[in-house]
């Protein structure tokens, strides 16, 4: 770069005049450096509050689609057991209409144990005794008719004892397939309000979503705004800079001009001075070795 020396007085005030530029270039690209970092970290803590919401949401949905999977299930075995309760209920009816037949009192007076020992002494009392042909008669046709009750009555325990015996299982069976059916039922509405809640929860994290990206896209757009700024600081702090170093090259090169003339000035009084056979000074010593370097 060639200037005329003439101007120097106006390039070295552009000289001092871009330096200072220069430092309130870099004084104002370190402030909205450090604001854009002040915002980026307020969208980083943003973006970091979206993530773990997200990763919340992804969790409460497989836990609320799994629950609700369960309650399907649970459902579906509850209206089985309905089913069961319902042809249980029906079979104990049934039992319970066969059991009033027994509940009145007996038409015997003697118990079954009784009438079997009654029945035992008649029979050993016809097989020793010696008796008349009309009393025997007498006594075969009574024993019979003993022997006809005391069936009937047997008879008539056993059907008891096995009505009975039926509805104990039936009343068993009923009353385990209702508790398994209350308890499925019970299942079924735990369930469901855990999935209600995990369903309610992830709706909450939604909004807060939606509510921080509210917030996210002003941050957004301030630090498109800071970069803008900065590149075009940096744009005009690079033209500065290399205004600065093109001056500063030229006031060097005139400066080391400026100071070989004089040092040949000084010379010559030197060799002057020589051929004189004077006595050099200090100065003279300087110009005479600058002007061999």
């Amino acid at each position: 770069m060639e200037e005329n020396s003439q101007q120097s007085p106006e390039l070295r005030q552009e000289f001092v005049q871009k330096k200072k530029e220069l430092l309130t270039l870099r004084s104002q690209l370190n402030e909205i450096h450090t604001q854009k970092e002040s915002i980026f970290h307020q969208l980083r803590a943003t973006r970091d509050k979206i993530r773990a919401r997200s990763s919340q949401i992804s969790k409460l949905k497989q836990e609320r689609d799994s629950l609700t999977g369960e309650v399907k299930q649970l459902k579906n075995e509850r209206e089985k057991l309905h089913v069961q309760v319902q042809e249980k209920s029906f079979v104990k009816k049934e039992v319970d209409e066969k059991q009033k037949q027994f509940q009145g009192p007996s038409t015997y007076q003697e118990s079954p144990g009784q009438l079997k020992r009654q029945i035992d002494a008649l029979e050993r009392k016809i097989e020793t005794e010696v008796m008349a042909f009309t009393k025997e008669q007498q006594l075969t046709k009574t024993l019979k008719e003993m022997r006809a009750r005391y069936k009937e009555i047997q008879q008539k325990q056993q059907a008891k004892t096995a009505v009975l015996k039926e509805a104990n299982t039936i009343n068993a069976d009923f009353s385990q397939v209702r508790r398994e059916a209350h308890e499925t039922h019970k299942l079924v509405q735990d369930k469901a309000q855990q999935s209600q809640q995990r369903h309610e929860q992830l709706t909450t994290l939604v909004e807060e979503i939606k509510a921080l990206r509210v917030e996210e896209k002003p941050l957004e757009a301030k630090i498109k705004e800071y970069r803008t700024k900065m590149d075009e600081l940096k744009k005009t702090l690079d033209e500065n800079s290399k205004r600065v170093d093109e001056l500063a090259k030229l006031f060097q090169e005139e400066e080391q001009k400026s100071f070989k003339d004089r040092a040949k000035e000084k010379t010559v009084e030197v060799q002057e001075k020589l051929k004189k056979g004077k006595k050099l000074t200090t100065e003279d010593i300087l110009a005479f070795q600058a002007l061999k370097d």
